[in-house]
């Protein structure tokens, strides 16, 4: 089924001016309670964030774009990495839309750098200096994200051994305006998102849309300084299923390309996805056993996981009682 009406979910302003973003008072309870419910009942949320500031979003999308439109390919081609979904695909063709690049510890200046001396020998300092600061401080608002949602389960005591160590992993992507007589306008294929949790930072050109029933998908539209958090599986089961993990896609409409970037929240090497014992209870039976991150992140992008749906991957993978995915069968297109 197509996207039904543009449709809102809950957004929340972060006012960097307020007290609300202090831990421990009165507005930043409030604030993680609202974060969590909208985690719970939608899967993401729009959050308005002025702390990034639209100098450093507009400067983030012209050297995106610069990076699209004036890299020669067999460059972008040495966008590559060992781990899925963290090196170049791409590029945008009459049959597909989609391409993207990816920087593994964005966060790390020196990370940056050695993306951009494979796209430009010469160097581009500009380029190093924006997307390093957007994804310090998209990784910062993650963290924030993290905590209001450890502290509204009431976990707030022992944050340091509930919060997940983890790397950003930055990835680029451009959506191209679908040509005359392209009927599905796909974009990006529906799924889940496998790493922890996702921050999404658009151009305003709309595309973003979840799913909000069996079927019924909805499209997202963003405005000026906000952001879209997307819970992970992996989230979702050291939640013990309490929040939602959504399935989202992208499809493209119209005669604009769309530029986004994402921040997905990269567990390091050796970690355990573990539910919190007091998330578990007579009501809350335990959902998923502990497991290595990494390992569920590799099935996820393996032969074997192509073959379930995206987002019954982690109850395949982790839950107690795995489904019976005989009848959970879908062919995902890569």
């Amino acid at each position: 089924m197509g996207a039904n009406a543009e449709f809102q979910v809950p957004v929340i302003e972060f006012q960097t001016d307020s007290s609300d973003l202090e831990r421990g008072t009165k507005g930043w309870h409030q604030l993680s309670k609202r974060v969590r419910e909208a985690c719970e009942t939608y899967g993401c949320f729009q959050v308005v964030f002025e702390g990034i500031s639209r100098k450093v979003r507009d400067d983030t999308f012209a050297v995106l774009k610069q990076l699209v439109e004036e890299v020669p390919l067999e460059r972008k081609q040495k966008n590559v990495h060992p781990k899925p979904n963290h090196g170049f695909i791409g590029p945008c063709t009459e049959t597909s839309l989609y391409e993207g690049y990816g920087i593994d510890k964005a966060s790390n200046y020196d990370s940056v750098e050695n993306f951009a001396r494979l796209m430009w020998p010469e160097g581009h300092p500009h380029f190093c200096e924006t997307m390093h600061t957007i994804s310090k401080q998209m990784e910062e608002l993650n963290s924030m994200i993290w905590l209001m949602i450890i502290d509204s389960y009431g976990l707030g005591k022992k944050w340091e051994s509930v919060m997940i160590d983890y790397k950003m992993l930055l990835r680029m992507m451009k959506y191209k305006a679908p040509p005359p007589g392209w009927e599905s306008g796909q974009g990006l294929h529906s799924h889940s998102d496998k790493p922890v949790s996702t921050i999404i930072c658009d151009d305003l050109v709309s595309g973003l849309e979840i799913e909000v029933n069996d079927s019924q998908w909805i499209k997202l539209s963003s405005t000026p300084g906000s952001f879209f958090f997307i819970v992970g599986d992996p989230l979702m089961a050291w939640s013990n299923g309490r929040i939602k993990a959504v399935n989202h896609r992208v499809t493209m409409s119209g005669d604009k390309d769309r530029f986004s970037i994402a921040t997905f929240a990269m567990p390091v090497e050796g970690t355990i996805i573990t539910t919190p014992k007091e998330l578990i209870d007579e009501q809350h039976p335990q959902l998923f056993k502990d497991f290595n991150f990494m390992d569920f992140f590799l099935f996820a992008f393996s032969e074997q996981a192509r073959l379930i749906e995206s987002t019954q991957q982690i109850h395949a993978f982790a839950a107690l009682s795995p489904p019976n995915l005989d009848q959970n069968l879908a062919h995902i297109d890569g």
